[in-house]
This record gives C-alpha cells, structure tokens and sequence, in this order.
C-alpha cells in the first residue's frame, strides 16, 4: 500500500515514546515522579514530572501535538526577531 504526499503529511512527528516511573530530579522531594520521553527520529526531548502515570501520559501527549503544531507552522510562536528594520 503506498500513501500519497497529503496522507503522509498529516502523521505526527513528534509522538511519546515511553512514560516511566522515575526518581525526582536533585533537589526535589516527592515519590510520584515520572520521566517522559517525546521524539522523532533521532531527535529526543525527555522531561520529569510528578502525578500519575495518566497525567504525565496526559502531559507528555499535549506536548506533543504542540510541537508537532509548530513545526508545520500551524501555531502561534512566541519566538520575535530582534532585528529591526531601517527606515
């Protein structure tokens, strides 16, 4: 079966490769931590956040969307250049 260009646009990117249980990071307190894992291809982007598994799972899925949102220039950026044109 072969996708044509339109098909293949509309993949995500970004997904969420694991969702774990994991240490706080140094100098936090807590025993409900979780260590996500967000990617595409080699390009990796891992976090730590306490809640349960669902809720980082949860967190983790949004994260993704919004990346996968800006990197197809379908979202707002908060990014400005601060070059300034001559008048």
């Amino acid at each position: 079966m072969t996708m044509n260009l339109e098909e293949t646009s509309r993949k995500p990117k970004y997904r969420v490769e694991i969702v774990e249980k994991s240490t706080p990071p140094a100098g936090m307190s807590g025993d409900n931590w979780h260590r996500y894992v967000i990617g595409t291809g080699p390009s990796k982007i891992e976090g730590k956040k306490p809640g349960t598994l669902r809720a980082v799972t949860e967190h983790a899925e949004a994260v993704a969307v919004n990346l996968n949102e800006r990197a197809g220039g379908r979202s707002y950026s908060a990014y400005t250049s601060r070059k300034t044109k001559a008048s």
